[in-house]
């Protein structure tokens, strides 16, 4: 292998940093600018449409990397899958934009959302052109990343330039599925680079049918796992604005989740090819750097999270006053610390999945997993989310649907680890991982103290709002930072070590 997979690491998070970047600029501008309501209104909508990209996908990205991870260096070869995952694509795409189309043609309450949600809908119809699974198996980590990169800026200025009332929901919606059609343009013009769009070998679909049949089923549950809470809370609430709010806490942990979502393109193909080629030391390594590089950035964040997820949303929101009922986004900061643990075990099972299942063909295990815990998701949302606010006055919905979304994904990564124990057992419950648990509890500790040290002294200078907010996260994070380092520095924990250390030369290429 000649990409370093530290290499591509670091050139995924650098990539998802930035992108969070630009979110953390772009969405606190869309709330100030659209409002709750409005805000609200966008999610549901993109909700709604995100069913049927999944469906549009039927699993063949997932499908795909894995299959042409095989023969990535035969050009021949990976054209003839590259044509005929595209073709799949293609018909999956547009039997499922059909679908939309006659659900929203025909439902009363979506008919209200309808230019939202066909706007919306512009997404999937291009996204069957990107090709991206071409590049997450060819391992061009560096392209994504700075075609992400140039494609999101232009989106950012777009909107800081062109949103700028309620009425602009139109134009901000167009702008975000810009990004998708740039996005596809560019993958098009760059993959021929590495395969041919000419038909030179037969075509054979079979031995696509049985997987992809359990890989729509999962996609399909997962999309209906990860989408029910927004849409739950939109029947709950017709204002949206529990919705936005929701979103808001949601945001607060994105660019977490990004990074690791970000890091299995990079640890999924790798691990796809260490067990084909029946090399299971590489294998077992594999899942241990990546859960280890997961631990290392998921604890202290939800640390972070948890402890400052009124400055966060403050940031998020534009809203600066929490601390009054009549405020915007008034259940964010509530939702996000509740949500914060989700940055773990959303991490692991996503882990599981990608680098584990996924390559070992036991994908049946995870959708067994998705679709109970899509179930009990749905009784939970609605008794937190719908019932029990009915009878207690401090329960929001937003706050419920929460709690259930927590639960659910707790029972799901111990069933997933449980099943995979022989995989996870020494991946996870190692010594290093507990080195980086003592670490991140040191540091919540300080960041409590410091949180309300801080508070203190802004009242007594009477700081305004948002540079009180700002000043309260940079404080506390570069505090929490050399703590956290410093700490895993003199417990020699691997991660931090390996880059102070000097290399043996076997591990160079690793």
């Amino acid at each position: 292998m000649k990409n370093n997979i530290r290499i591509n690491v670091i050139v995924n998070i650098i990539r998802t940093l930035v992108l969070t970047l630009l979110s953390f600029i772009t969405f606190p501008w869309v709330c100030r600018y659209l409002g709750e309501a409005v805000v609200g209104t966008y999610t549901w909508a993109n909700t709604f449409v995100a069913y049927f990209l999944i469906l549009a996908k039927i699993g063949i990205p997932n499908l795909a990397v894995r299959e042409c991870v095989k023969v990535r260096h035969d050009k021949e070869l990976l054209s003839n899958k590259a044509q005929m995952f595209f073709i799949l694509q293609l018909v999956a795409t547009l039997v499922s934009f059909g679908l939309m189309t006659s659900v929203v043609m025909t439902v009363p309450g979506l008919k209200e959302e309808s230019s939202t949600i066909f706007i919306l809908s512009l997404n999937f119809l291009t996204g069957a052109f990107s090709f991206e699974w071409i590049f997450i198996a060819l391992e061009k980590q560096f392209y994504m990343s700075v075609r992400s990169i140039v494609v999101l800026t232009l989106a950012a200025i777009l909107v800081i330039g062109f949103v700028t009332t309620p009425a602009d929901l139109y134009i901000y919606s167009l702008i975000t599925v810009s990004v998708t059609i740039l996005t596809s343009i560019a993958n098009v013009i760059y993959v021929t680079k590495f395969i041919s769009l000419k038909k030179t070998l037969p075509y054979d679909f079979k031995p696509f049918i049985k997987p992809l049949s359990v890989l729509c089923l999962l996609s399909f549950s997962v999309s209906l796992y990860n989408q029910t809470d927004t849409l739950i809370l939109g029947f709950i609430d017709p204002s949206k604005k529990e919705v936005a709010s929701y979103s808001v806490g949601i945001k607060g942990i994105d660019m977490v989740i990004g990074v690791m979502s970000a890091l299995s393109t990079v640890f999924i193909p790798r691990a796809a090819f260490y067990y084909e080629k029946e090399d299971k030391r590489f294998f077992n390594n594999l899942n241990k750097y990546s859960i280890n590089i997961c631990l290392f950035i998921v604890l202290p964040a939800i640390v972070l999270m948890t402890v400052l997820a009124y400055p966060i949303c403050s940031l998020i929101s534009g809203n600066y006053e929490y601390n009054t009922g009549d405020a915007s986004f008034i259940s964010g900061p509530i939702v996000l610390m509740i949500l914060s643990t989700m940055m773990l075990t959303y991490s692991l099972s996503e882990m599981i999945f990608g680098q584990i299942l996924l390559p070992t063909k036991k994908e049946k295990i995870y959708l067994f997993a998705i679709l109970g815990g899509s179930v009990v998701n749905i009784g939970l949302s609605i008794l937190f989310g719908g019932v029990l606010p009915n009878f207690i006055t401090w329960l929001k919905p937003a706050i419920g649907v929460a709690i259930g979304t927590v639960v659910t994904d707790i029972l799901i990564v111990l069933f997933l680890i449980c099943l995979n124990w022989k995989w996870t057992k020494k991946a996870i419950f190692n010594q290093n991982s507990f080195k980086i648990l003592f670490a991140s509890a040191v540091i919540f500790i300080v960041s409590i103290g410091t949180y309300y040290l801080l508070q203190l002294l802004w009242n007594h200078l009477s700081i305004s709002g948002a540079t009180r907010a700002l000043l309260t996260l940079i404080i506390i994070f570069f505090l929490a930072a050399i703590i956290y380092i410093g700490i895993l520095i003199a417990m020699k924990e691997d991660l931090v070590y390996s880059f102070i250390r000097k290399k043996k030369p076997e591990e160079v290429n690793q």
